[in-house]
């Protein structure tokens, strides 16, 4: 299937101190976006943090910006006049950049990951709807994925020209979004992020030193800015206040998106369309089958992922080349769309089942690299290795998808993974919203492991009292001693 022929959908479900965000290809759930309010990401934002340590063997220093975790700032994320790319550009020993006990305002590029700080940059990037602002930069990049040569001289002029009138203009990046729009919305976009960064810069100076001083958008306003292209034709949106606020963020900055938002309202859970929840839950599992009779295996470990194909019981070709062939074929698609959907990045190695034919092996990685194309997250692929593995990395700025829904499982050991008692919590919400939309009943009684109530009473319990409120029933808790942590029944009474 060509690119020209993708229709996407994106669904977004809110549910108490919770936010879910499904991007969807022809039907097929591709990514997912999950916000806690008790756990935010913390990409994008900005912080005026202190130096607790500096590195000089590693050129590195720890920032304090007020977290649990002080933060990790390489040297070469230190601006010192050149851009971070460059390709001229030397890296100065960071005790010439930097000293301990110092101030310094960063910006968070990934998200803290297991046991690691968040990664710092003192390279300020403020993103909008066509533009990515540099203050430290200079010049105008144009994204490589705008292919058009005419097209992308007439962006760059453009900006060039709208820099050119600026006391303090920096760099600019025109994002792929920026493809065929007008002069006014680009100079739309440029007096928007500049009146940001000039509040940064208000804050910065007034602003006590291990401080938030900016924060990022919410994320079904990040979904509007970052996600939606030319081929979303709609974002379903289920919640009434999300709606409004989303409608309201694309009148003032993206009035073409207005007429895409609606707002869904019927009985049958977002999720559950083209069978989402469903496809989440999958993901989870170690295995995933191939419609041959094949299988993929995932295992995520802190090194790396690795990926190992194998034919199962498909056996439905006249030779074994052509058999392996065609698994491997269709296992390239899977495992493109798994890498999405789980999120995982880092360092992969895809073991393929040996192929002696170099025009299946050719083809396969060809199927693979097409596969990939639609990824928003940056990627590399290296030939096949020697040993017939294909190494391959994925930027990684977030948690995958599995450590955000799951901890370490303590009834094997941590050989495994369970369900975390906060996500129960948002199962219960949601199963507790089904219910409410298909029976009547008086009042409902929630049956789970003691660790899920303690939490229902505890930190989430605003989120208990907003769903109590927004079905206008009581919820009683009782705790049961025989279920496992995930376990848990909502019986209507």
């Amino acid at each position: 299937m060509t690119d020209e022929s993708q229709r996407e959908e994106i669904l977004v479900n809110v549910t108490p101190r919770e936010v879910r965000a499904a991007l969807l290809e022809n039907g097929f759930l591709q990514e997912v976006y999950i916000e806690r309010a008790a756990r935010r990401g913390l990409i994008s934002n900005i912080y005026k943090g202190k130096v607790s340590r500096v590195l000089p063997g590693m050129q590195a220093a720890f920032i304090d910006i007020g977290l649990e975790r002080t933060g990790f700032l390489h040297a070469s994320d230190i601006s010192n006049g050149h851009s971070p790319d460059a390709a001229d550009a030397t890296t100065p020993d960071i005790r010439e950049l930097i000293r301990e006990g110092s101030e310094v305002v960063v910006q968070v590029v990934k998200d803290p990951l297991g046991t690691k700080g968040a990664r710092l940059s003192t390279f300020i990037t403020l993103p909008s709807r066509f533009l990515v602002l540099l203050p430290a930069g200079s010049g105008v990049g144009v994204s490589a994925r705008i292919e058009d040569e005419g097209e992308r001289e007439r962006l760059r002029t453009m900006l060039e020209d709208m820099l050119q009138g600026l006391d303090e203009p920096g760099g600019v990046i025109i994002r792929t979004a920026a493809e065929g729009a007008p002069a006014e919305a680009l100079r739309a976009d440029l007096n928007f992020l500049l009146k940001i960064w000039s509040a940064v810069q208000l804050k910065c100076s007034k602003g006590k030193v291990k401080t938030l001083i900016h924060e990022d958008l919410p994320l079904p306003i990040r979904i509007m800015r970052d996600m939606v292209t030319s081929d979303v034709e709609q974002i379903l949106v289920d919640s009434d206040e999300d709606f409004a606020s989303m409608k309201a963020f694309a009148a003032s900055f993206l009035p073409e998106l207005e007429p895409k938002l609606v707002h869904y309202k019927k009985r049958r859970p977002i999720f559950d369309l083209h069978g989402v929840e469903d496809e989440i839950k999958k993901s989870l599992d170690r295995s995933i089958p191939l419609k041959s009779g094949g299988y993929a295996i995932f295992d995520q470990t802190e090194a790396m992922t690795t990926v190992d194909v194998n034919t199962g019981g498909y056996v439905g070709h006249r030779n074994l080349e052509e058999t392996i062939y065609r698994t491997n074929l269709e296992a390239a698609v899977a495992i493109a769309r798994q890498l999405r959907l789980r999120n995982l990045g880092g360092i992969i190695i895809i073991d393929f089942i040996d192929m002696e034919v170099e025009e299946h092996r050719n083809r396969v990685m060809e199927v693979l690299e097409k596969s990939l194309a639609r990824d928003h997250a940056r990627h590399h692929l290296t030939p096949v290795s020697p040993l017939g593995l294909v190494e391959m990395t994925r930027k990684r700025t977030r948690e995958s998808l599995q450590r955000i829904l799951c901890k370490d499982c303590s009834y094997c050991n941590s050989r495994g993974f369970i369900m975390s008692a906060e996500t129960v919590c948002f199962e219960v919400f949601r199963e507790v919203i089904r219910q409410h939309r298909q029976f009547t009943f008086d009042e409902l009684l929630v049956l789970a492991h003691q660790d899920v109530i303690d939490l229902l009473l505890d930190e989430e319990s605003n989120g208990l009292l907003e769903l109590e409120q927004q079905i206008g029933k009581p919820i009683r808790l009782q705790p049961e001693s025989l279920y496992l942590l995930d376990q848990f029944d909502v019986v209507l009474i």
